[in-house]
């Protein structure tokens, strides 16, 4: 065993941890859900029943991510995120009776690689969180995030972009449709409201 499981954490039998990876104090790993290399689960961190987690991804204290959520390799979920799955949630039928598991249809949340969940942040399945985007603290997402787009409030709104360092892109004064990460430099093009990264250049 290559990982690491504090005593109070309670891990299915059936779900898979990558090596290096550490599940910390309280923190809850149901059946089938299956991690990659390398991730920190935080305390009292809930992944839900076959939920797909990739590589080097980071779930903060009581962030809750509910089946049948994917998240790629590189994500970061800030504390007490939710991922929800129910489009319309009820405890009770029409009949007033209580609903199970086979009574409604899970729906889930895919965060791509690199995205960032800001800390109490709330992602409203079914949707998509973009490669490298990032949602702000606090937000409430309603409908899919563009790759690389940065997004605040309730409902959530696409208020910049941003690279690969998480730092909100700049508008290229002397090129237009053409961002650039003020940290590394990095250009990126804007066709449509779709930002795509310009290779980098060899050195």
């Amino acid at each position: 065993m290559n990982y690491k499981v504090q005593p109070t954490a309670q891990v299915d039998e059936s779900a898979e941890i990558g090596d290096g990876s550490s599940v910390w104090e309280l923190a809850q790993i149901r059946e089938g859900a299956r991690l990659g290399k390398g991730c920190v689960i935080g305390r009292g961190a809930y992944v839900g029943t076959d939920v797909r987690i990739g590589d080097n991804v980071k779930l903060q204290n009581y962030a809750l991510v509910y089946e049948p959520a994917e998240l790629g390799d590189g994500v970061f979920v800030g504390p007490a995120v939710v991922l929800t799955n129910d489009r319309n949630p009820r405890s009770v039928d029409p009949g007033g009776r209580q609903k199970r598991g086979g009574d409604w249809e899970a729906v889930g949340v895919k965060v791509a690689e690199g995205a960032s969940l800001g800390a109490r942040s709330v992602c409203v399945a079914p949707l998509r969180i973009g490669r490298w985007a990032m949602v702000a603290a606090g937000a409430v997402v309603t409908r899919d995030v563009p790759d690389f787009g940065l997004v605040a409030g309730v409902p959530a709104r696409r208020i910049g972009w941003v690279g690969r360092s998480g730092v909100k892109l700049v508008r290229r004064a002397d090129e237009p449709g053409v961002w650039e990460c003020p940290e590394t430099g990095a250009l990126h093009d804007e066709t449509g409201g779709v930002l795509t990264e310009r290779p980098a250049r060899a050195l």
